[in-house]
């Protein structure tokens, strides 16, 4: 059960990050959105749920201070 709500946790990170970087034509925070909204579908467990889900929503802003 915690796998299921922490899957559409970052599937509404994912759907914002996505809607973010269409809006603002930032390539990073959309492949990022599109990750978090697809990744639950092949982790198992709760712990690799949630560090690979991290792991993600960190991603861009990591990418945007070291590539800037």
């Amino acid at each position: 059960m915690e796998v299921f709500v922490w899957s559409i946790v970052f599937g509404i990170i994912g759907m914002g990050y996505f809607s973010y970087g269409k809006k603002s034509d930032n390539n990073i925070f959309l492949i990022s959105g599109i990750a978090l909204m697809v990744f639950p579908y092949f982790v198992e467990g709760l712990s690799l749920n949630i560090v690979v889900g991290i792991g993600l929503i960190i991603v861009p802003f990591l990418a945007l201070k070291f590539l800037d």
